[in-house]
């Protein structure tokens, strides 16, 4: 249906895909590449506004996006209840969704957000989730509403994020990319360092560190290194499933005390049940809750995959992302249904520019039983398509009551970020971690699971 008279038509979509500078961040598959890939999505109407949304940049998400941009012309922004079963139908099941080869299970696992094995399906969501941002900040821009009050209003005037830690290179192998001054952390120094900056510069006070890169003693001296640093601050480590179930018993016995939660300590939902069964009759966490919560956002990524873990009680953080789980709305069902078992609710974050953030900040107002502080790349990312970034204040971002997102597209910027994507001739439209780190390792290959 269309809705002509208050002009929410869609009479245009414009999709750009960016390249955007990128830091050498570590994790078990390798290394961040010099830049990433962002797509950027307008929607005009025919009331003459744009509506903005970002998702994955990545070759494979491009076609299904065209698809359903082309879908949409003619419709409102406000049919978004028509959104899913319309990128089902156009999306179709591209091949390209579980990778060049057609590879299922643990070759195509999805790089980009770490989140298991890419499906067709997952991808049709994350193409979606930006189409759907898009839409709510054209309808809020029409009506006057911040898009926080076309989810229901908004609980909390701030939302709070987590200063996320990186092992990381100084710079990128050859020289390539962009430099920083932020230099090497490669030991607990490093990543105490790393924390006091992102604590002076931007006020956090929780703080989470991507493992799975050293072995796990290492690790977990960089965490007690934190907790001392930091004494009695919010702490997660997040090793993507590269530990087996004992050694995830055995760093949950060891930094029980010092862990707000532990992050897919050990892949699939199978394992992660062994784990939280295990941390269970280990005695109580700080919080008072039996054991150490497990947090995830590989084993829990769609609906479908919620009764088997929440049956096992494999899980008791899920980490909502909405590009992920389909938009802000499908955000707000799956905190729905958390809370009605009990289980806890955050966010986890990909490489994201201040659309996203913003999106992430609108939803995150609106969840009443968000307990924990968010993920965010953001500060990582010096590179932006807006016209003034989102700024931290106090590990804290405000919510802001500007009709939409209430943020402001740069069209220079967002040309030059193109134009590095249209001369882009070093494979890098894809994102490809393990491709990264064999430029500085030949012999490099992504460790198989579990690594330790």
């Amino acid at each position: 249906m269309t809705d002509a008279r208050h002009g929410l038509t869609i009479t245009e979509v414009r999709l750009t895909p960016v390249l955007v500078a990128d830091p050498p961040l570590l994790n078990r598959q390798g290394v961040h590449q010099p830049y990433t890939p962002r797509l950027i999505i307008e929607l005009i109407t025919e009331g003459g506004v744009t509506g903005l949304g970002e998702t994955y940049g990545d070759s494979k998400y491009l076609a299904p996006a065209q698809s359903l941009a082309t879908a949409l012309i003619g419709r409102s922004v406000t049919d978004l209840n028509e959104l899913p079963a319309l990128a089902a139908e156009v999306c179709g099941d591209s091949p390209a969704a579980t990778g060049a080869t057609g590879a299922t299970g643990a070759d195509a696992v999805d790089a980009g957000g770490l989140r298991g094995v890419q499906t067709a399906g997952k991808l049709r969501l994350s193409v979606l989730s930006g189409f759907e941002v898009a839409c709510l900040d054209a309808w809020g821009r029409t009506t006057g509403l911040p898009v926080h009050a076309l989810l229901g209003g908004r609980v909390r005037d701030r939302v709070e994020y987590s200063a996320y830690l990186f092992y990381r290179w100084a710079g990128h192998p050859g020289g390539r990319g962009e430099r920083d001054d932020w230099g090497a952390a490669l030991d607990s120094a490093g990543v105490v360092a790393q924390a006091r900056r992102f604590a002076d510069t931007y006020g956090f006070t929780s703080f989470k560190l991507k493992g799975g890169v050293f072995p796990p003693d290492e690790e977990i001296a960089a965490v007690r290194a934190l907790a001392a640093e930091f004494p009695g601050q919010p702490l997660r480590l997040d090793p993507n499933g590269a530990w087996s179930v004992p050694t995830s018993c055995r760093v949950a016995d060891e930094l029980g005390d010092v862990l707000e939660y532990l992050e897919d300590p050990t892949s699939g939902t199978a394992g992660m049940a062994e784990v939280a069964a295990a941390v269970r009759g280990a005695g109580r966490s700080p919080s008072g809750r039996a054991g150490l919560p497990l947090a995830t956002n590989m084993c829990v990524t769609t609906f479908d995959e919620i009764a088997g873990a929440f049956a096992l009680d494999a899980v008791q953080v899920v980490l909502a992302d909405h590009h992920y789980w389909g938009g802000l709305r499908a955000t707000r069902e799956l905190a729905a249904v958390c809370r009605t078992f009990g289980v806890g609710l955050s966010m986890h974050s990909n490489t994201h520019l201040g659309i996203s953030l913003a999106a992430m900040t609108q939803v995150a107002a609106t969840v009443p039983h968000l307990g924990h502080a968010c993920d965010s790349h953001y500060p990582w990312q010096t590179e932006d398509v807006l016209t003034e970034r989102l700024t931290f204040r106090d590990g804290r971002v405000d919510v802001s009551d500007t009709p939409g997102l209430g943020v402001t597209l740069d069209r220079d910027r967002l040309a030059v970020l193109h134009r590095r994507w249209l001369a882009d001739d070093g494979g890098l439209r894809d994102r490809d971690d393990a491709a990264a780190m064999r430029r500085a390792d030949p012999g490099w290959v992504t460790p198989a699971l579990p690594r330790w």
